[in-house]
């Protein structure tokens, strides 16, 4: 039996996709709810970084941008050293619901990863992903 390779889930929240597009696209719209500071140059092959008050961070590169549909990156897996270049994929989905937003988030990638790391990055993941994006309805909901 192989890794699981794929986390995925989907919310619902009250903003229209711009405003889900700019929390998500945007160092300003990141740092609200992803991380404590974000840098984010918006075009395939450019370069992001998330930044947390602990010391943390972690370096994207953007490889999809279909404004406002579709934003994918990937980023470094944290238990590999920092030279590796194994990456995990991410990817937003954002479909229109009424006056809102049905958003889903797709992370790939995991795989390819050594035994040793995928079982801890990929439960990792997994807690990060449902708690994160309850930060983003949160924020959404409050804007």
């Amino acid at each position: 039996m192989g890794f699981p390779d794929r986390i995925e889930r989907t919310v619902e929240v009250t903003a229209p996709p711009s405003k889900v597009w700019a929390a998500l696209t945007t160092a300003e719209g990141l740092a609200s709810w992803f991380g404590d500071g974000a840098t984010i140059d918006l075009r395939p092959g450019g370069a992001a970084r998330m930044t947390w008050t602990g010391g943390q961070s972690v370096d994207m590169r953007v490889e999809r941008v279909e404004e406002p549909t579709v934003f994918g990156f990937t980023w470094q897996i944290q238990e590999l050293p920092k030279d590796d270049s194994r990456r995990t994929y991410v990817e937003f989905t954002l479909e229109p619901l009424g006056a809102g937003t049905r958003l889903t988030v797709v992370e790939t990638g995991f795989a390819q990863l050594p035994e040793d790391v995928h079982r801890k990055e990929y439960d990792a993941h997994t807690q990060g992903w449902a708690s994160e994006l309850g930060e983003l309805v949160a924020h959404l909901d409050a804007a």
